[in-house]
């Protein structure tokens, strides 16, 4: 071969090797931002576990402070922390906090929903909605103040929404419950985000607030990619690994879903 001919191949096999680099699709950075939504009777602070979990696998978590006033002053505050996000965000929600993802999870810097024994309600339907055609809750006792705010009943807390903590615990978390507008739950959703965005949910299979058929038609009808937990409804406390490891999952997974 001579030179001229060696030149050539050479710069036919670079030629090559570039179209192929170039013909892959480049891999979208991992997702990072985590932004966590409690539900009612609740605060964010009952997330440290998760928190923890997540921060030292390298993400970072952002908690939401509802004032669960309102549909809209929830999902205000929880866009207010979507616009801190540097970048695209999985959005978690506890119970009511599922509500209120649907609603904010619309944000451009979201790009996946995790459910966590979580309402789902559909644009047009309200909270409410979503118990029809369930079985009761016999031993989930909401006691309503002439104002119209809920709160968990002192006696039926732990049975209802807790009972795998300590006595102690239990009672602390009854204590410093944050009562919700009972109101929030006939205020119909004006968008669904899980119709456009990747969904995955947690289930706690000993959940007494929810019916379990109710949690998993739920999950179903969104399309969830579905992890069951043998947890009462406070399973965002006491099974922070398993709900961490559900939100890595989505991180993992979200923009790829959407491609």
């Amino acid at each position: 071969m001579g030179l001229t001919q060696l030149t050539l191949s050479l710069a036919s096999a670079t030629m090559l090797a570039l179209a192929t680099l170039t013909a892959v699709p480049a891999q979208a950075a991992p997702i990072k931002n985590v932004v966590l939504v409690h539900g009612a009777f609740a605060d964010g602070s009952g997330w440290r576990g998760v928190h923890d979990e997540l921060t030292r696998r390298g993400y970072r978590v952002t908690i939401v402070q509802n004032p669960l006033t309102s549909l809209e002053d929830d999902v205000a505050a929880t866009k207010r922390a979507l616009d801190r996000q540097d970048g695209p965000s999985i959005l978690v929600g506890h119970s009511w906090g599922g509500t209120v993802i649907t609603e904010a999870g619309v944000h451009a810097n979201v790009a996946g929903l995790v459910y966590v024994s979580a309402l789902s309600p559909d644009a047009g339907e309200t909270t409410a909605q979503q118990y029809e055609g369930f079985a009761p809750t016999p031993e989930f006792v909401i006691e309503t103040t002439e104002d119209g705010f809920g709160f968990v009943s002192r006696e039926k807390f732990k049975a209802g929404f807790a009972h795998d903590v300590s006595d102690a615990d239990a009672a602390f978390m009854h204590d410093s419950q944050v009562p919700i507008n009972m109101a929030v739950f006939g205020t119909r959703l004006t968008h669904a985000a899980w119709r456009t965005k990747p969904s995955w949910a947690v289930i706690a299979t000993e959940d007494k607030a929810f019916d379990q058929a109710m949690l998993l038609h739920m999950a179903e009808r969104i399309g969830a990619k579905i992890t069951t937990v043998s947890a009462s409804h406070a399973l965002f406390m006491t099974q922070p690994r398993v709900v961490a490891d559900t939100i890595e999952q989505a991180a993992q997974n979200a923009l790829q879903a959407t491609e």
